[in-house]
């Protein structure tokens, strides 16, 4: 089993991560074990974890909603699927307006 997880720093940024131990994971980024992105960022507050069957279907996850925009990984964190696809609906909208002006 594996997990996707996501951080909210103590700047109000949120950092995404994929692990098999969970519990590990947090204390590592909790005590600055590996110097990165939450080492300079402390406190971390774990708000959002879901697990996986596998380390690659964990780590494809992961790479997908670090892609993602803030709103949809806060609608991601309030499990509000809906709110994420009103998110994608409007993000089309307006890359589709903005291209349309660039023509």
């Amino acid at each position: 089993m594996a997990w996707v997880y996501i951080l909210k720093c103590s700047d109000g940024s949120y950092y995404v991560g994929s692990t098999t131990n969970l519990e590990r994971r947090l204390w590592e980024h909790q005590n600055s074990f590996y110097k990165g992105y939450t080492s300079s960022r402390l406190p971390v507050e774990l708000v959002w974890s879901t697990d996986f069957p596998t380390e690659h279907n964990a780590f494809l996850f992961e790479r997908q909603i670090k892609g993602w925009s803030r709103a949809k990984k806060e609608a991601l964190i309030r499990n509000d699927w809906d709110g994420i696809h009103q998110i994608v609906k409007q993000e089309r909208k307006t890359r589709e307006t903005k291209k349309r002006k660039a023509s």
